[in-house]
């Protein structure tokens, strides 16, 4: 790997690690997965329809050169007040349910709460 890659890499996780750190201390402490068009806890035991999903914060990282270096880490609150992160790629490389799930979480949130 070139050396100016390598350090791009490293930021780029480095500043993703950085708020995923962040956001634990805030309380986000569940990692979210989507499952079959459900957000799930990282146990199964629990999931959530995107009516029932809540995208409080939302994180866009991209390196400078790797187009597979960009994702999102989106910080969530359930109807249960659980609180916690997903990370997906966004792009080309972006995981299809993941992405369908949070758009539909978007559309969810703006019939609640148009913009004006």
């Amino acid at each position: 790997m070139d050396p100016k890659e390598d350090n791009e890499l490293k930021n780029y996780m480095t500043a993703l690690s950085k708020k995923t750190n962040d956001l634990s201390k805030e309380g986000y402490s569940e990692q979210f997965q989507v499952k079959e068009g459900k957000l799930c806890t990282s146990d199964d035991k629990v999931s959530f329809a995107s009516n029932e999903v809540t995208i409080i914060k939302h994180y866009r990282f991209e390196g400078e050169s790797d187009p597979a270096d960009m994702s999102i880490l989106y910080a969530i609150e359930t109807k249960d007040g659980r609180k916690g992160m997903l990370v997906d790629a966004f792009g080309t490389y972006a995981d299809k349910g993941t992405s369908d799930f949070m758009k539909a979480v978007e559309e969810e949130e703006n019939q609640n709460h148009p913009k004006q």
